[in-house]
């Protein structure tokens, strides 16, 4: 099963319970063409751009279907991450997939990410829960929902997971795939904090096309496509070839950074059977404590 169509049935079956997971799977033969919009939220002076698919254009006096707020992490900004296209290789989009089944799909670049305004900040969590908290008002004021469900990928879960735990009343269900607690044990932020003074030290750090390609591999070579990885560079390294610092900072110097006892959302934790990012015995700490009995701890084989 492509990576796509695992973890849309992952998430699907957090935020849904199940329904429509058929639908979520794969795409139809003959797609129906999405509407899509853009929007921007500020923060003060910076800029914040949005992304939005879904089914078709509101209508008026129509109730809004559920939103889905998908979080990018560290490297890489948000339509890449969740909006990708790799033509011949399957479906890389998890917004087409859950805008296919009935969900309102967000996304949005953080300071110093993507189409928003690059600062001499370092973009750290901190930053990010503001801009969720800009971006979300936004997502409110265009579709008259206060709640949205949230999917944060490793530092954009530690984000979503923080903005869950600030703004309770603004999150349904959440998802955190690649999350990482106390980073305890953790091989991929060992070997990040041996460049820990440059990123005290430095608000943006090189990301060219070999990093991200090494994304694929640093866990476990083999176990991802090599298509992807230049299809994401592609669309990507046009935005150039730094990002912030601030998240790899965090991760290596300031976990944890979310207190379990305050998320009081459902939640589902998704990781790779071989990600570095975080141990099982580090997430299970962090899942135990989840005073929500609405909870589900997935492992993705592969």
């Amino acid at each position: 099963m492509p990576e796509i169509a695992r973890r849309g049935l992952l998430i699907g079956a957090g935020i849904a319970g199940g329904a429509g997971l058929a639908r979520a799977a794969a795409p139809p033969d003959t797609p129906r063409p999405l509407w899509t919009a853009e929007y921007w939220a500020r923060k003060g002076e910076v800029s914040l751009y949005l992304y939005r698919k879904r089914l078709a254009a509101p209508a008026p006096g129509e109730a809004n279907p559920p939103v889905l707020f998908l979080v990018h992490g560290s490297s890489i900004s948000a339509r890449p991450s969740f909006d990708l296209m790799v033509p011949g290789a399957g479906e890389y989009s998890l917004m087409d997939v859950f805008a296919r089944d009935g969900f309102d799909v967000w996304t949005m670049d953080f300071e110093g990410y993507g189409r928003s305004s690059v600062t001499e900040g370092n973009s750290d969590i901190a930053s990010g829960v503001a801009d969720l908290r800009a971006g979300t008002d936004v997502v409110a004021r265009e579709t008259g929902l206060r709640k949205a469900h949230f999917m944060g990928e490793s530092s954009g879960a530690i984000r979503a997971a923080a903005f869950a735990m600030a703004e309770p009343e603004r999150v349904d269900r959440l998802v955190l795939e690649a999350f990482t607690y106390t980073g305890k044990g953790s091989p991929t932020l060992g070997k990040r904090a041996e460049q820990i003074d440059y990123y005290r030290t430095h608000n943006r750090r090189p990301r060219g096309i070999d990093m991200i390609r090494s994304i694929f591999t640093r866990d476990r070579p083999g176990t991802s496509d090599p298509r992807v990885a230049d299809a994401l560079a592609a669309a990507e390294l046009p935005f150039g070839d730094t990002v912030p610092t601030g998240t790899y900072l965090d991760m290596t110097a300031h976990l944890p950074l979310v207190d379990p006892k305050r998320v009081c959302a459902p939640v589902l934790i998704v990781r790779g059977q071989y990600d570095g990012i975080a141990t099982d015995a580090d997430l299970l700490d962090f899942f135990a404590q989840l005073p929500n009995p609405d909870r589900q701890y997935a492992i993705i084989a592969g």
